[in-house]
């Protein structure tokens, strides 16, 4: 009898799954299209995951002309911004960032403009120099954001 009410239960956990477990993706034309096979973010429940941004211009797929530090950082948070829209969060909402830069020697002026978008209980942060990234960018980030 036991192995039955548990088999029964199993099953009712394993049929709930998928529903529960269902990943919504997250697109808008308002950020650049993804560059390869990956989405803008994904949302799971209450949690949103943001792939990486770079400083594209959403109207061309193309790199920004100014190619500062400071401009650049400026699009990718734009970048951000209009994906954490389409999905119904904010800016507030973003708890964890990853930020990938060429060169840390321009991190005082890349978290000047970070900043910036985050006034007031800025996420947590994890900043990191790459060899190389995308398309020969200065920053990319990646975000996380809860509810």
């Amino acid at each position: 009898m036991t192995r039955a009410i548990l088999a029964t239960c199993l099953a009712a956990v394993l049929a709930a799954l998928p529903a529960a477990a269902q990943d919504r993706v997250v697109a808008t034309r308002n950020a650049p299209e993804a560059i390869g096979p990956y989405s803008q973010a994904i949302r799971v429940g209450n949690t949103l995951y943001l792939a990486g941004q770079i400083a594209l211009d959403p109207a061309t797929n193309g790199m920004i002309a100014d190619r500062s530090i400071e401009a650049e950082t400026r699009q990718v948070l734009e970048n951000l911004k209009a994906v954490v829209e389409a999905a119904g969060f904010t800016m507030a909402d973003i708890v964890s960032t990853t930020v990938f830069m060429a060169d840390l020697n321009e991190f005082g002026r890349m978290n000047a403009v970070y900043g910036t978008y985050f006034p007031t209980n800025p996420p947590a942060r994890a900043t990191v120099q790459a060899a190389r990234l995308p398309r020969d960018v200065k920053v990319e980030i990646a975000a996380i954001a809860a509810r």
